[in-house]
């Protein structure tokens, strides 16, 4: 089953009497910088871009960029992807609402099948703490705590298959965006404990891990620049950005260029 995929589980985690401060200023934080990478690359092209968004939740992405008119018409089409039915829903509804259907696609799709995706795009996005859910095949929520071994996350081979494949879906000068990302230290480990309290969840995580999950199917990773530069083996280093979404390391975003 997909991590969102009850309903109201789904509805709880996008409202905002649920949502902590934190996440709130990070997701608007990335969506200014965003907005600033859709200028640069459309400009870059020569042309309005193709984007591919993997996690479209309940398609807060689109609706606040075609809210804006100037960035909108930088955007050629836009898909989204979810593997939760209960988000496609959600999305679908929105974008009809919105009448944005011109140009904007939901489709119900799990990212590790990517290598199956049938087209090629400028950017592909993966936003909100959404790359920190892919979390290992086998991953037991229900018996977790109840274990001394702690998950070793040296290695993530879903992560990296997932993002090794949206590379490939680039066209050269293309980025991907992953952000926002959780910033790996203690103090965040905490905001991200209290965020998935606040929601109604059980913690099933201590300071030892580098992830927090809860009883009820959540899971999200926290990474270091190092971690991310050893799970995305075949990008080099130096097509990697850093962008910091606040002022107290709690979030990144991460852009990765695909060179010409």
């Amino acid at each position: 089953m997909a991590m969102y995929d009850n309903e109201n589980t789904v509805r709880t985690s996008f409202d905002t009497d649920y949502i902590s401060e934190y996440l709130q200023q990070a997701q608007w934080a990335e969506l200014v910088e965003l907005k600033k990478l859709i200028v640069e690359l459309a400009a870059e092209m020569g042309r309005p871009i193709s984007m591919l968004d993997i996690g479209v939740g309940n398609a807060r992405v689109p609706k606040r960029l075609s809210g804006i008119h100037e960035i909108w018409e930088m955007v050629s089409s836009y898909d989204g992807t979810d593997n939760a039915k209960a988000c496609i829903e959600l999305a679908e509804k929105e974008i009809t609402s919105l009448g944005i259907g011109n140009k904007t696609f939901i489709h119900f799709f799990d990212a590790t099948a990517l290598d199956q995706w049938p087209k090629q795009h400028d950017l592909v996005i993966c936003t909100w703490f959404t790359p920190g859910n892919f979390y290992p095949d086998g991953f037991s929520f229900e018996q977790y705590n109840q274990s001394s071994d702690k998950l070793d996350l040296s290695v993530n081979t879903k992560f990296t298959s997932i993002f090794s494949k949206a590379y490939e879906l680039l066209h050269p000068g293309g980025e991907i965006v992953l952000g926002a990302c959780y910033i790996d230290n203690d103090s965040t480990r905490q905001k991200q404990e209290d965020s998935y309290r606040k929601m109604g969840m059980t913690v099933i995580t201590d300071e030892k891990d580098s992830f927090t999950a809860t009883r009820e199917g959540f899971w999200s990773q926290r990474f270091t620049k190092e971690k991310l530069f050893s799970y995305l083996p075949s990008i080099p280093p130096s097509a990697f950005r850093f962008t910091n979404l606040d002022t107290y390391e709690y979030a990144w975003q991460v852009r990765i260029k695909k060179q010409r």
